[in-house]
């Protein structure tokens, strides 16, 4: 401990740098073990769906495990989530328009109505002849075409529930980053008011030692720079947290959503992700994939649809005349049945179209394999260097950045180096752990991305 003592003016002036800066924050690296485990053990499961006959992932909805360790106090994640996909309303929409498509999927298979009239032939023959009537007309649609039909609907059902996991993704990737954000402000935060309040310290000594003809005033003028320097990058941290929270108030659909402390931990360990295993991931289990293979589906339902649409339906009619003036006006009755003639009109156009529209369908598969791979690359490229960049802080730089503020404050305290160089570490450590800070932010929105199978954007209008 060095204490610097001078007269000044007949004063006694004492300063204890080593007091002044012993509640310096040093960086704390969290490596949860158990978390790690727990993600490399997990065993996925699989489950067929009955609409479209595709495997997909038994678990989609669950809560994504990007921060493993959390803190205990504050609002979860889970909460969010839980809250999101109750009240987001991209959710509802989509909802409503699967519970319509299975309303349209009982009305494509209900049988014709009956037609029922009267008829009246022969008017206008003094009596003579009139014919005064009932008649009934029944359209008899073949049964396999009312059965395809709902094939066909009952495709888009599933179709539009393979929908609806999509959006429900969407929303649990966009909480997963939005709390992601609200947890790098709240750390940003910490760190600024930390770099506030040692840059005041910083100042007041300053103005101590400049009493005490140690330093000069524009050491002085460089202190109230930093103070002023940290009181904009708190205000900045503060406004980052406000404009994070609006974004997670909109994604969980809360638009009084209190604000207060997440549990999250930015800085928990999770296990490297491999691209070409991910990319298999996604593959199998996204449900994009399960939207194209119910399209497939509905789109081989509807060749099969349209290529029985030639076999003619049966229509039946009857006719009771209650009083028939011909036959002495007695009652009479007749009979009718006819068919279609598929001469000139086979549906062949029809055909033809629903054919290519499955040849289509099976493309868009394809096409979207091989777009989940390009939409995957550049967000494992952000994964890869935020990964290697916190990985270096942590490691290296920041026990460095550490040593060398304790070194230099160890060394100004020998009067070995000027104030202004001790501000200048002091900043540099601070900007280092910012620095360290952001990079976790970019990793765990990679990482929440990936875990989402690329799906964000859940507020995006269709």
């Amino acid at each position: 401990m060095l204490i610097i003592s001078c007269s000044v003016f007949g004063c006694q002036l004492t300063i204890d740098l080593a007091n002044l800066y012993a509640d310096l924050p040093t960086p704390v690296v969290v490596f949860d073990q158990a978390s790690e485990n727990k993600a490399s053990n997990e065993n996925e499961k699989f489950e067929k769906s009955e609409s479209t006959g595709a495997w997909t992932y038994a678990d989609q909805n669950r809560p994504m495990d990007v921060n493993q360790a959390a803190v205990v106090n504050g609002l979860t994640r889970d909460h969010l989530k839980a809250l999101a996909l109750a009240s987001n309303p991209s959710i509802r929409r989509i909802e409503a328009l699967v519970s319509a498509s299975r309303g349209r999927a009982l009305q494509v298979g209900l049988k014709a109505n009956p037609n029922i009239g009267f008829d009246f032939e022969q008017l206008g023959s003094d009596g003579q002849a009139e014919q005064y009537g009932v008649m009934i007309e029944q359209e008899f649609i073949r049964s396999e075409k009312l059965e395809l039909n709902r094939c066909v609907a009952k495709q888009e059902v599933g179709r539009l529930q393979q929908m609806l996991m999509v959006q429900r993704q969407q929303v649990l990737t966009d909480v997963e980053i939005a709390f992601v954000r609200v947890l790098r402000a709240q750390k940003q935060i910490e760190v600024t008011e930390d770099l506030v309040e040692l840059s005041k310290k910083a100042l007041s000594v300053a103005r101590q030692l400049l009493e005490a003809k140690e330093v000069s005033r524009a050491d002085v003028l460089q202190a109230e720079l930093e103070v002023q320097s940290s009181d904009i990058l708190l205000l900045n941290a503060k406004n980052r947290h406000v404009a994070a929270w609006q974004t997670l108030s909109a994604v969980t659909g809360q638009p009084s959503l209190a604000k207060e402390t997440l549990a999250g931990d930015l800085f928990a360990h999770t296990p490297p992700i491999d691209f070409l295993d991910v990319l298999a991931k996604i593959q199998v289990q996204s449900p994009e994939m399960g939207v194209r293979l119910a399209a497939i589906e509905q789109a081989r339902y509807n060749l099969n649809r349209q290529r029985i649409e030639p076999l003619p339906n049966v229509t039946v009619g009857g006719l009771l005349n209650w009083r028939d003036n011909g036959i002495g006006g007695d009652a009479d009755a007749g009979i009718t049945v006819s068919i279609p003639l598929p001469i000139h009109d086979r549906n062949q156009g029809a055909i033809c179209e629903a054919q290519h529209q499955l040849v289509a369908a099976q493309h868009e598969l394809a096409q979207l394999e091989w777009q989940l791979k390009q939409r995957l690359a550049p967000v494992y490229e952000r994964y890869r260097n935020a990964k290697e960049q916190s990985d270096r802080y942590r490691e290296t730089i920041l026990p460095k950045a550490a040593e060398t503020l304790s070194l230099t404050r160890e060394t100004y305290e020998l009067g070995e180096v000027n104030f202004i160089n001790l501000l200048t570490v002091q900043r540099t450590y601070a900007q280092t752990r910012l620095a360290y800070i952001e990079s976790l932010e970019t990793l765990r929105i990679a990482e929440a991305e990936i875990d989402g199978m690329l799906l964000s954007g859940s507020l995006e209008l269709p």
